[in-house]
């Protein structure tokens, strides 16, 4: 049965990281804008079934979907801009289409033929394709090809694109190419060669773009738009410039000015309505306006690499806007923290966050950071294992000493205050393994925890092996830590907080994967909202005017 669904697919030519998530965040921001209903697909061609067991260094953050998928961090793009909610149905690796290949042909499923690339690969992909249209329902689906083009791994996926060509209908496909153009300084022109050749490239296996959104970090002249065309085989308005941002929620804007709404509405045959970007364009107008500064200061274990927290940045961004604050985050690397004279790192912060990570490097860092916070009052929020730092702190000056731990760190502690959850213990794999997804939490009334959200009970997204370990819940409580955040049951601690401190509040999920730039996170909103009334080294409070 043909599906009623319209599908684009977004390929990458002459460099990775080329902003294609961005790009395909922002069409699906536009179709929406439009009355039409949108659903995402990542197809990233790594042999890893998911990005779970990668470091971040490696692949920026991992972005958990309600249903419990690790996915690609571009899917908190796709969520952020599209305001959908996705599932595990969005991401498809190579590994996993493999994995299942093999699968197949273990259990006699192709009826003893020889298994190739095509067709089982490819029908794999396509399947994956077609299955999240028949779930979704969308109006559009809108897949993104991960790599670049001429990548050997991504053969199979642009072949699979292809094809759906010819099963679905040349009416109900659109294909789109997002390239780089280089600027080359001695002449201080920007070249279309590099373009051409991904754009032949992506026709040799039989794809011709209808669309080229044209990267460029400066403006693109009407002459190199019209090169791209002549030699690319698109009309002169399909390609689109697409010229570096200040703010990547600008982009949507950007592209519907460029008549690409439009184009896309005609070439695929949609019912849409005039485009509405109106309140969009407010937001980022907001995100755009002179506000006071306030220094936050982020203490992980991967800031080389800002990407892997990007949510984290992402939602305190958004806080920020609701809270009229133009946040300025300063990376400190837990492990520098651990040297002498770490003070002088958080010195100027107006809050500190301590978000996810595993592994024992820099947690003594992370625990000076919780200790800081605890002592000047300065408004903390830790997420996963900063909830998990903020404990030990505490632990360690109720107790009075450095024994306290968790028993990830540290096996023999006499003092195991966060420890392997029950259902962990008897688990051999590390993929796909953890606590992951939407969990309920039930909310404790008038702590911080519960004025922020507003509600008795939430649902947040999980990804973790180590709790709160309930034998010192009555100790720690007595001590003024408060569990303001249970599992239904009462078995687990999902929100800890300090209660003689102005925000000292950690949680064991990650509050970061639902932030929306018009809507951010409570819990953000709320330690944002604290941190602007902290009055650092320097600082000055406003004088009211009359």
């Amino acid at each position: 049965m043909k599906p009623t669904a319209k599908f684009i697919f977004v390929t990458g030519g002459v460099v990775s990281s080329v902003g294609k998530g961005i790009a395909v965040a922002s069409i699906g921001r536009i179709l929406k804008s439009r009355g039409q209903t949108v659903s995402v697909q990542k197809l990233d061609p790594y042999l890893n079934v998911d990005p779970g067991t990668m470091s971040p260094y490696q692949h920026g953050e991992v972005f958990v979907t309600a249903d419990g998928c690790e996915t690609d961090l571009d899917l908190g793009h796709y969520e952020r801009f599209i305001d959908v909610e996705l599932s595990r149905d969005c991401n498809v690796t190579a590994g996993d289409i493999y994995s299942s290949v093999i699968a197949k042909e273990r259990r006699g499923d192709y009826l003893g033929g020889t298994t190739q690339v095509i067709p089982h690969v490819t029908n794999e992909i396509r399947g994956r394709i077609l299955n999240l249209a028949e779930k979704s329902h969308a109006d559009v689906i809108i897949v993104e090809v991960g790599g670049t083009v001429g990548d050997i791994e991504g053969l199979p996926f642009l072949e699979a694109i292809r094809q759906m060509r010819n099963e679905v209908g040349k009416d109900d496909v659109l294909y789109v190419h997002v390239t780089y153009l280089p600027y080359i300084m001695a002449t201080r022109e920007l070249k279309t060669k590099p373009t051409q050749h991904s754009v032949k490239e992506l026709r040799s296996i039989g794809i011709q773009p209808d669309v080229i959104l044209c990267r460029s970090d400066y403006e693109i002249p009407e002459s190199a738009r019209a090169k791209i065309a002549l030699f690319c085989d698109v009309k002169p308005e399909a390609v689109i410039p697409l010229e570096t941002a200040e703010n990547i929620y600008e982009v949507p804007s950007t592209l519907e000015e460029a008549n690409f709404g439009e184009q896309v509405i005609e070439s695929l045959r949609l019912q849409a309505l005039s485009t509405d970007l109106v309140d969009w364009r407010i937001m980022v107008e907001k995100m755009t306006e002179e506000h006071d500064p306030l220094p936050i200061a982020v203490v992980g274990k991967y800031v080389d690499l800002h990407d892997s927290y990007i949510s984290v940045r992402e939602s305190l961004q958004h806080a920020g806007i609701h809270h009229e604050r133009a946040v300025e985050l300063t990376w400190i690397s837990a492990e520098d923290l651990e040297q002498d004279g770490w003070e002088q790192g958080l010195a100027g912060a107006s809050g500190i966050v301590v978000p996810g990570g595993f592994g024992e490097r820099g947690i003594e860092g992370m625990v000076r950071a919780a200790r800081y916070a605890r002592e000047f009052e300065i408004p903390y929020l830790g997420l996963c294992l900063g909830m998990q730092i903020m404990v030990i702190e505490f632990a360690r000056s109720v107790f009075g000493t450095n024994e306290a731990n968790s028993t990830e760190f540290d096996l023999e502690t006499p003092y195991p205050v966060i420890a392997l959850m029950p259902g962990q213990r008897e688990v051999d794999g590390m993929g796909g393994t953890m606590r992951l997804g939407n969990y309920p939490c039930d909310l404790v009334a008038e702590t911080r925890a519960g004025n922020a959200y507003n509600a008795s009970t939430v649902a947040e997204r999980h990804r973790h092996r180590y709790e709160f370990n309930n034998q010192y819940r009555e100790q720690l409580s007595d001590a003024g830590l408060t569990p303001s955040g249970l599992s239904p049951d009462g078995a687990l601690v999902e929100i800890a907080e300090l209660r003689d401190h102005p925000f000292m509040v950690g949680t064991q999920f990650h509050p970061e994967f639902r932030s929306r730039p018009n809507r951010p996170h409570p819990l953000f909103g709320a330690f944002i909202g604290s941190a602007k009334g902290v009055l650092r080294e320097g600082g000055q409070h406003k004088l009211p005017i009359t």
